[in-house]
């Protein structure tokens, strides 16, 4: 049985996923806002990795870049913003689409994405109301 990670082309067109969320977010009026203020050098690598562990593939987050805890603490705190939210779960379905990962593939990739975003409004208050010790956010 082959993975979300192998049926999506592995690390590079997750890269190349994430590279293009980024620029359509960067081109909308709404979904622009958390990418154009201090946004870490290497935000898409640190997001192809964390995708690619969820998707089946190597544990490149975790080996890396953090857990799941610490990943959830760099989302926490700024309230809840569904309006945004929305926005960039569309643009993501767009990236999808416009890296050609196939539809029945993108389909499963975006319901893990919209769910993980989901789960981080649970923290939306306060970075402090992490727990450590998060399990991983696989698909």
């Amino acid at each position: 049985m082959t993975t979300l990670y192998e049926q999506a082309g592995g690390f590079d067109a997750l890269l190349d996923l994430c590279r293009r969320w980024h620029d359509l977010c960067l081109a909308d009026d709404v979904a622009a806002h958390p990418f154009e203020h201090g946004m870490h050098p290497r935000h898409d690598e640190r997001l192809a990795a964390y995708l690619a562990e969820a998707l089946g593939g190597p544990p490149l987050y975790t080996a890396g870049y953090g857990d799941e805890s610490s990943m959830q603490r760099l989302h926490a705190g700024h309230g809840e913003h569904a309006e945004l939210d929305e926005a960039c779960l569309e643009l993501f379905d767009q990236a999808l689409a416009d890296v050609g990962i196939d539809r029945h593939t993108a389909v499963s990739i975006s319901a893990y994405f919209r769910r993980a975003t989901q789960r981080m409004t649970a923290y939306a208050d306060s970075a402090d109301q992490v727990p450590d010790g998060l399990r991983f956010n696989h698909a």
